[in-house]
């Protein structure tokens, strides 16, 4: 496989595609061709259905790459587009069959972070703004953290409790950056899912957004399965 495999990045809840700006430009400078999707974060259906549809216009072998939600949809969304040949976890749910986000998350203590999502009434979940930078996106400065919250792109209710249907990780090589001072997606439950999915295991002392304090840490991993397509 050439240097110029592909590469499509998927958001997670309270972001969107330009969260992943360094480290575009850090692959791009790698040599590798770049796509970040805009998913609605409307129903975990919806954002799978989206993802596949770009996909569809890809035709070289893909590195799919999931940040937190973003992880349940890469794990749906690969599941018939046989390009995709690796998975990259960034702090993300590696769902299996049957499981949700809402299920995953009533097994054990609420992390820390999660007394910082506040629903609307209109069945949306937000980051309350003034804990997002504590709870979200330590690691990033000040005001990294202050344009994200402005900008912030809610989870629907039924985003949370969509339930995963044929996980890819199964069948797909997978990757998986843990980030040991996440107050999202607790550390250990990082780990079970990445020790679940037999995945390539690398760890970076961040907060939930690696991808603003550490994107070097991000980009290297993303790499690291894009070369290995050509063993």
């Amino acid at each position: 496989m050439s240097k110029q495999a592909n590469i499509m990045l998927v958001h997670g809840a309270w972001a969107d595609g330009t969260c992943w700006s360094k480290v575009i430009l850090l692959l791009e400078v790698k040599g590798f061709k770049v796509t970040a999707a805009q998913i609605p974060l409307r129903s975990l259906s919806d954002d799978v259905a989206v993802t596949r549809r770009l996909l569809s216009a890809v035709k070289e072998p893909t590195v799919l790459v999931g940040h937190s939600y973003g992880g349940a949809v890469i794990t749906g969304a690969a599941t018939e587009t046989p390009q995709v040949k690796a998975l990259v976890y960034i702090t993300a749910f590696g769902l299996d069959e049957g499981e949700s986000l809402e299920s995953l998350a009533s097994q054990g203590s609420p992390s820390p972070g999660s007394a910082a999502i506040e629903p609307d009434t209109n069945g949306f979940l937000w980051i309350n703004r003034e804990k997002f930078h504590d709870s979200f996106a330590g690691g990033a400065s000040t005001e990294e953290a202050a344009v994200m919250a402005a900008v912030q792109k809610p989870l629907s209710l039924a985003s949370f409790a969509g339930k995963e249907t044929t996980p890819a990780w199964k069948t797909v090589p997978s990757w998986y950056l843990t980030c040991t001072d996440d107050k999202m997606i607790p550390p250990p439950a990082q780990e079970f899912m990445a020790k679940r999915m037999n995945a390539t295991i690398r760890s970076v002392a961040s907060s939930h957004c690696p991808f603003m304090s550490h994107p070097e840490a991000v980009a290297d991993i993303i790499a690291l399965a894009a070369e290995s397509l050509k063993n």
